[in-house]
């Protein structure tokens, strides 16, 4: 079943199901065990999560896991540091999608871009892109926004959008900070309807998950899901859920 993207803005009311479906549960950290990775796809699974991201060595337990339910199976490319040359993100690209992920988030090489290489890794993004779309996959990519000004997130933006990705994305949630509402709010506004915004790394409670949508954001990478959706059903039977005003 195909469900709806919705953008949300503050005052919107949000079920729990529509919460459920902006939140790629994440199961990233080196040391998920295999028992770990299925009960992550259980939690997904029944609270119909959009989808689980794991490492990409976990593709072929998670595809089995999610066999059957509408949880989309996806991956990292170049995680974390985003280094790996070109070639090596084109076969992990490949790779993963033979393996069954349906999405796949990179990692920009944020260090080229530090060095003003725009053209190298806006080349690299098109590449893992052109690979991608061939499947009928999609591509997030992931800035890491802890490194970045203001300025060149907008600059990181363009060049994402040009090279044809789907999404741009925050953070790893392996650099000192994650998400931050002032770098969303960027991102929304320098990239154009055809290009989501997904927000990563630090988004662990509801409060902060509903902030984060009220940026137009519609994916939330995060391994607090549980605890997310557990308090977003209990505040549901107090009369609802709404998408706060921005602070500040």
């Amino acid at each position: 079943m195909v469900r709806n993207v919705k953008r949300f803005k503050a005052g919107d009311e949000i079920t729990v199901e529509e919460l459920a479906y902006t939140l790629d549960h994440s199961l990233l950290n080196p040391s998920i065990t295999v028992e770990q990775l299925k009960d992550g796809c259980k939690l997904a699974r029944d609270n119909n999560c959009v989808s689980v991201c794991v490492r990409p060595s976990d593709l072929p337990i998670v595809t089995e896991e999610l066999a059957g339910s509408d949880v989309l199976p996806t991956t990292v490319i170049g995680f974390p540091h985003g280094t790996p040359t070109t070639e090596s993100k084109v076969f992990e690209t490949k790779d993963a999608i033979e393996k069954g992920a349906v999405e796949v988030d990179m990692v920009m090489n944020f260090a080229r871009f530090l060095s003003g290489e725009y053209d190298y890794v806006e080349s690299e993004i098109k590449q893992v892109v052109d690979v991608a779309h061939a499947s009928n996959v999609k591509v997030k990519v992931i800035f890491e926004n802890h490194y970045l000004t203001t300025e060149q997130i907008k600059k990181a933006c363009q060049i994402a959008e040009n090279a044809g990705t789907d999404f741009v994305k925050t953070s790893t949630g392996y650099a000192p900070s994650g998400t931050k509402i002032e770098d969303l709010i960027t991102m929304r506004e320098n990239v154009s309807d055809n290009v989501e915004i997904k927000a990563a790394g630090g988004v662990r409670g509801l409060d902060q998950a509903l902030e984060v949508l009220g940026t137009g954001t519609v994916r939330i990478g995060t391994s607090g899901s549980k605890k997310i959706l557990e308090d977003a059903k209990d505040r549901a039977k107090d009369g609802g859920l709404v998408i706060p005003e921005q602070k500040g």
